[in-house]
């Protein structure tokens, strides 16, 4: 069942709890997420973050999603993640895509506020929902090093601002999450968390979401987290997966070592979902 991705956050809500929202930059990932969420009975986020395209080009991936959201069993958002160009925000939004993302934190903010408002009017011409973030985390998508001093914190009164001016559907904040595999235990800042939840009346997203402790996702959701941006994790254990599968036995068949990490990357998804729903 497709939704967008305001209604999608509307059911967190109202839940008290937060939506996965899972990278999906090939078929097995696609498949691991939705039958997770299948099988817990909870609504999902599948997304494509636009540093995939060398591996997974949007016009090739983008209706595979679009295609497996409307046959899934539960309610599924097709969401365009970290997206920098208002060009190829376009053409997911004709693809299908029910939410985008438009990351314009490395810009002035005057310069990110009128680039997120032009994506709102766009993503309205189609039903779709917008995501916007101000303040960086320590790290890029990917897990690159562009702001490697550590992350520029959301100032609360800042988001209330933005939000306003750009009537955006989700912010993400940073507040000490980074993108890609954790090298130390993350310190966030919780707290900032529950103030521009207050402030800005938003649900909020946690990017760089992966290798968080199960208390810290919990005190996270119970301040505003509505949507949880997972991957990095889940594919390393895909990754594990297809190492273990080659150590153990051989085997000429590719398919074969798909079907292992799609396994791996389901069950660690179901984890996972399980702490974002409080299940």
């Amino acid at each position: 069942m497709l939704i967008n991705l305001k209604d999608i956050l509307a059911i967190a809500e109202e839940k008290g709890c937060a939506v996965g929202a899972f990278n999906t930059p090939n078929l097995e990932c696609i498949n691991a997420v939705i039958s997770a969420a299948e099988e817990l009975n909870v609504p999902v986020i599948i997304s494509h973050a636009e540093l995939h395209e060398p591996v997974a080009p949007l016009s090739v991936i983008g209706p595979v999603m679009v295609l497996a959201a409307k046959n899934a069993k539960v309610p599924v958002c097709v969401h365009l993640d970290h997206c920098e160009t208002l060009d190829y925000m376009a053409a997911a939004l004709e693809i299908g895509f029910t939410g985008v993302m438009y990351d314009g934190s490395v810009l002035p903010y005057e310069e990110n506020v009128e680039n997120t408002k032009k994506a709102v009017a766009m993503s309205a011409i189609y039903g779709a929902s917008v995501e916007a973030e101000i303040g960086q985390l320590a790290s890029r998508e990917g897990g690159g090093t562009e702001n490697a001093g550590g992350p520029v914190y959301t100032d609360p009164d800042d988001a209330k601002r933005f939000s306003s001016e750009t009537g955006i559907d989700a912010l993400a904040p940073s507040f000490g999450t980074c993108h890609g595999i954790y090298k130390s235990k993350p310190v966030l800042d919780l707290e900032r968390v529950g103030v521009i939840k207050e402030k800005t009346g938003l649900p909020l997203v946690m990017h760089g979401g992966s290798g968080v402790s199960p208390e810290d996702y919990r005190t996270a959701i119970s301040k505003g987290i509505r949507k949880i941006n997972y991957y990095s994790y889940m594919s390393r254990e895909g990754v594990n997966a297809v190492k273990a599968a080659l150590a153990k036995e051989h085997s000429d068949f590719f398919h074969d070592l798909a079907f292992a990490a799609e396994k791996a990357m389901k069950d660690d998804v179901l984890k996972a979902m399980k702490i974002f729903y409080g299940l």
